[in-house]
């Protein structure tokens, strides 16, 4: 693998027709972005609900290829979110690639539980000690004692992306919790979650992946910021630095990118407007994959960039 120069934005951008498909975008800082396909979709879901939200992308270093997860849903039909939470689908949308240009798919795999109301926000991070993938999501479901139903983190095994491990519960707080993200910085995996009753992202880490080993990180900023969801977290290329970027739903502002020398220190520096420019679409919930020069260039070429004020 190459030096990385670049950066790949993978997001949805909404609500609207057309909008909970699969968007890409292109940054040299991680700050700055520029939408590609002259901003409409690279991937189109015509299967399931027909609609795909949160997008993670991944390599998995067992095959050579590149892969993206996502929900298979699509609020814009009008079913309404009661009916996605409580019986969406339990399928995880997946499309491969060996090039980041020609992509496979979608194809879907059932991977929650059957009391499960939805599959909501995969994401995986590659388990070194296994040496598979820990594919994560969320799920609501009543247990036995539950005065209700409760959004859990449930997770599976995967080598390929075509079978999974048997669907366990992996993540539970005191409130609802959606939306759970994790990077390895140094020693330690860093989980970033939605407290889905607060509203905020919440920070903790461990050593391992194991299910009950993480501990919580204070961070006062991330604590205070509320009407946030969808954490997408990268190391910027140059520096001993990193990014988290939390999606602004309750303002409808998209992406918000917080910086910090040192997850594990739980501090975090809003940037100023000047500092970062999201480009022209609106970016929800999505994954940022740090690049080399040659997939930064084989994907400009492929979609092209949509400069700011072309029409």
């Amino acid at each position: 693998m190459g030096e990385y120069t670049g950066y790949l934005f993978v997001h949805f951008i909404g609500e609207e027709k057309l909008g909970e498909q699969i968007y890409f975008a292109l940054s040299r800082d991680g700050l700055h972005w520029t939408d590609l396909n002259h901003g409409k979709p690279v991937l189109c879901s015509e299967i399931g609900e027909q609609g795909v939200r949160d997008p993670f992308i991944l390599r998995n270093p067992l095959n050579g290829k590149y892969v993206i997860i996502a929900t298979d849903l699509r609020i814009e039909a009008g079913k309404g979110w009661t009916v996605a939470q409580e019986a969406g689908s339990r399928n995880l949308m997946i499309w491969e690639s060996e090039d980041l240009q020609r992509w496979e798919g979608p194809f879907g795999c059932e991977v929650g539980i059957p009391e499960a109301g939805c599959v909501w926000a995969p994401e995986a991070i590659f388990d070194e000690n296994r040496q598979d993938f820990l594919v994560f999501w969320a799920s609501k479901v009543k247990e036995e004692g539950d005065p209700e139903s409760k959004q859990r983190i449930y997770a599976s095994h995967t080598k390929d992306f075509h079978t999974f491990t048997k669907a366990e519960k992996y993540q539970e707080g005191v409130n609802h919790i959606i939306d759970t993200t994790i990077l390895k910085a140094g020693e330690y995996y860093y989980r970033f979650s939605k407290d889905e009753t607060e509203k905020n992202i919440r920070l903790e880490k461990s050593k391992s992946l194991g299910k009950g080993s993480f501990t919580e990180v204070k961070a006062p900023v991330l604590n205070a910021l509320t009407g946030v969801e969808g954490p997408a977290s990268f190391k910027f290329n140059d520096r001993e630095e990193w990014c988290l970027m939390v999606d602004r739903f309750a303002e409808g502002k998209g992406y918000l990118p917080l910086l910090s020398s040192d997850f594990g220190s739980g501090c975090f520096r809003i940037p100023g407007e000047s500092e970062y420019d999201l480009g022209m679409t609106k970016k929800r919930h999505g994954s940022i994959l740090n690049l080399t020069e040659e997939e930064f260039r084989a994907l400009e070429e492929m979609w092209g960039k949509k400069q700011r004020g072309a029409e």
